[in-house]
């Protein structure tokens, strides 16, 4: 079977709407039989959300599949479900707070990203653990519940960090995590403005409060990997505990939900004439050649000829448009969405690249 186009949307039916806080509401989507193996996803990723209105043209938003991952081998999906946290002013988190109902239909991309762990490449006995913030717990609760039910000598470590107890997404799914794996699963919760009767204290997981935590709550050293995800500022005071902590930084993976507090992109300090540049992209085993724009970056120029180039944030979080430089020189704006060795390796996020040389050659397909 072929696999899904890049950036493929597919109209599917809402099944439930379920509330889990006053500001946060699970989405389940119905997958059709036809579309099962398009749909196929691998723990951690995320879809992409497309809504069309005459007010606000076209909106696309990414939220976390939750849901655990089909095995290998068995039948795709029959349902996904995201979790939508309601952001002041955000265009479409307060569509689905306040009108996306049970039987309505979205636009919704396949599933993508790299965020993402296989529980079949596991090593023997493996402990992971997670430092989560917020909405940030979505694609864990799919990772761990998808490495829990299928290797039963892996553990998980779930240290999540949440405003209130009110505030705090799926809770229901969490606990049943801890109650069908109690020996495997440990569950810290940490509430940044409300005190807990037992456990920890409250206030903001930084770095110097990990840094201290950490050590006393697992063998730090020898876990296989660890996953960051919520806020820029926590995911980033996370990774600087570890890697003070010696761990290697090709064991930790992030995937940053927020970047309101990140800092202000680095100058440019070479660049060439956008009217003088032309950029060749490859997408879905076709090829073109097109001029970039002044100001444009090259996903921008992509899409004025090729409507179906993938994206979905543009601001350099999601990875959706990440893309492959062949040849010639870019600027990244920013990037919160790939890791080193992806950059390493030649990959760039087309939404933030704009050219340095007159020629650029980027591939989608690898």
């Amino acid at each position: 079977m072929a696999a899904p186009r890049h950036g493929a949307f597919h109209p599917l039916t809402v099944a439930a709407v379920d509330r889990l806080t006053d500001d946060s509401v699970a989405l389940t989507l119905r997958i059709p039989e036809e579309l099962r193996e398009d749909y196929r996803h691998a723990a951690g990723q995320h879809l992409a959300l497309r809504r069309r209105s005459a007010e606000v043209g076209e909106v696309r938003r990414t939220y976390s599949i939750c849901s655990p991952a089909p095995a290998p081998g068995g039948p795709g999906p029959q349902q996904l479900r995201v979790g939508v946290r309601l952001v002041e002013g955000g265009e479409f988190s307060t569509f689905a707070h306040k009108e996306i109902a049970p039987g309505d239909v979205l636009d919704v991309m396949v599933p993508a990203g790299r965020f993402v762990l296989d529980p079949a490449a596991a090593p023997q006995g493996a402990h992971y653990a997670a430092v989560v913030g917020g909405s940030g717990i979505t694609p864990l609760l799919s990772i761990a519940a998808t490495l829990l039910a299928a290797r039963t000598d892996a553990r998980f470590c779930l240290i999540r960090s949440d405003r209130t107890a009110a505030s705090t997404m799926f809770l229901e799914e969490v606990a049943d995590l801890k109650d069908r794996y109690p020996d495997r699963f440990q569950l810290v919760t940490v509430l940044s403005r409300e005190e807990q009767e037992a456990g920890l204290p409250s206030g903001r997981l930084d770095e110097e409060r990990l840094t201290a935590l950490l050590p006393a709550l697992l063998p730090v050293e020898s876990v296989a990997g660890w996953f960051l995800c919520g806020p820029f500022g926590l995911v980033q005071g996370a990774e600087r505990a570890l890697r003070g902590l010696g761990v290697l930084r090709n064991r930790i993976h992030e995937e940053i939900f927020h970047v309101d507090d990140a800092p202000a992109p680095a100058p440019v300090t070479r660049t060439v004439s956008s009217s003088h540049s032309r950029v060749t992209a490859r997408l879905d085993g076709r090829s073109g050649t097109w001029p970039v724009q002044d100001g444009e970056s090259l996903l921008d120029a992509v899409l004025r000829n090729r409507a179906d180039a993938p994206y979905a944030c543009k601001g350099g979080v999601c990875g959706t448009c990440r893309a492959f430089l062949v040849r010639g020189e870019i600027h990244m704006d920013r990037n919160f969405a790939l890791e080193s060795d992806e950059t390493e390796a030649g990959f760039v996020l087309a939404c933030q690249s704009h050219p340095v040389t007159e020629e650029v050659e980027i591939d989608f397909d690898r």
